[in-house]
């Protein structure tokens, strides 16, 4: 029984972690093992078809950022966008994570979540990273209408 624990868990840790194209960064600070950059990512919804997350997060360099062991800083923004027509497959829950990605070696995530607004027939993203011991109140949102044709469903 514990070792299928184990592999549900896996599996449900698998299915949301997200799959991001790096669209793009910046160099802010030299290193001589590779600069501190900021990089944006596309984030594809994987429940709701044509819609897209765009995130801007720092990338750590010098040694610690080349040996992959850095803690990411907690500065986070994001923007989403309806990028073709949208489809939604099955219903939604109220909230949900829609992408997670680990940003240290053990303790600390990124998070983008998705909740519906049902009085507006809006999907509101949020993103922020938490930490095990202490989360950051850092965080930024982004909203995406969808028409009032196709109300938003969700789960029960």
């Amino acid at each position: 029984m514990n070792r299928n624990f184990c592999l549900m868990t896996v599996v449900a840790l698998v299915a949301i972690t997200a799959h991001a194209q790096e669209i793009g960064g910046v160099n802010t600070e030299w290193k001589l093992f590779g600069s501190h950059q900021l990089v944006v990512e596309a984030y594809d919804d994987p429940k709701v078809e044509g819609i897209a997350c765009y995130v801007s997060k720092p990338k750590r360099g010098g040694i610690a950022g080349a040996a992959g062991v850095a803690e990411e800083v907690s500065d986070v923004s994001i923007t989403c966008r309806q990028t073709g027509p949208i489809r939604i497959a099955e219903p939604l829950p109220q909230q949900e994570d829609a992408f997670t990605e680990r940003r240290s070696i053990l303790f600390k995530t990124l998070h983008v979540v998705r909740m519906v607004d049902v009085a507006r027939n809006t999907l509101v993203y949020l993103t922020y990273t938490d930490k095990l011991i202490h989360g950051s109140p850092k965080n930024s949102i982004a909203a995406v209408p969808i028409g009032r044709e196709m109300p938003i469903p969700l789960t029960k």
